[in-house]
């Protein structure tokens, strides 16, 4: 019995030898798979190699390049004060130039800033073209979004601007003129 078991595992070293050459060698390997293109929701966030994206998270600092003006620095990791006037720089999705985009804000209006201000008013524009304005007369957290036409999302990015009519003035603690909270900016594909 154990001449019959030798016997079979002599045999079997031959096959799982060349089983380990065959999968040792590179030729022998199975092919990688093509990469998978991203579905278009992934293109909106800046990558992690800081490629400009759609989508600007205030938490980020690798999306500090795409803030062109008006920002000031993240502050518990989450968000950033702007003064009365800021832009951003962001790449319209995909299909924008055709279908259009929502420009979409999400900031919060600080009690302290609405007490002494009793509301501030929210404009953007984009090329000078207007797209909108809303006031806000309620601390908390907002959005602000507007409707984009395809017309003026042609091209690599997109500058944005935003104004503020009303903002806190720079003071003896804070030598900053303070405007809203910003937790994020972009576009979504309509």
């Amino acid at each position: 019995m154990r001449r019959l078991i030798a016997h079979r595992a002599f045999r079997l070293v031959p096959a799982l030898m060349l089983i380990l050459v065959l999968t040792a060698t590179p030729g022998c390997r199975r092919r990688k798979r093509a990469p998978v293109e991203p579905p278009p929701e992934a293109e909106q966030a800046s990558t992690a190699a800081g490629t400009p994206g759609s989508l600007v998270d205030m938490s980020d600092p690798r999306s500090s390049s795409q803030l062109l003006n008006g920002f000031y620095g993240i502050e518990n990791q989450s968000w950033r004060w702007t003064a009365g006037k800021f832009s951003v720089m962001l790449r319209p999705p995909r299909t924008a130039a055709l279908r259009g985009a929502v420009l979409v804000l999400h900031f919060a209006t600080p009690e302290v800033v609405l007490t002494r201000l009793q509301s501030q008013t929210l404009t953007a524009s984009i090329g000078g073209r207007a797209l909108g304005s809303q006031t806000y007369t309620k601390p908390g957290e907002q959005t602000w979004s507007r409707d984009v036409a395809g017309d003026l999302l042609k091209g690599e990015m997109i500058k944005v601007d935003f104004a503020l009519d009303k903002t806190l003035p720079p003071s003896a603690s804070d030598n900053r003129e303070l405007g809203v909270v910003v937790s994020s900016v972009g576009f979504e594909a309509k």
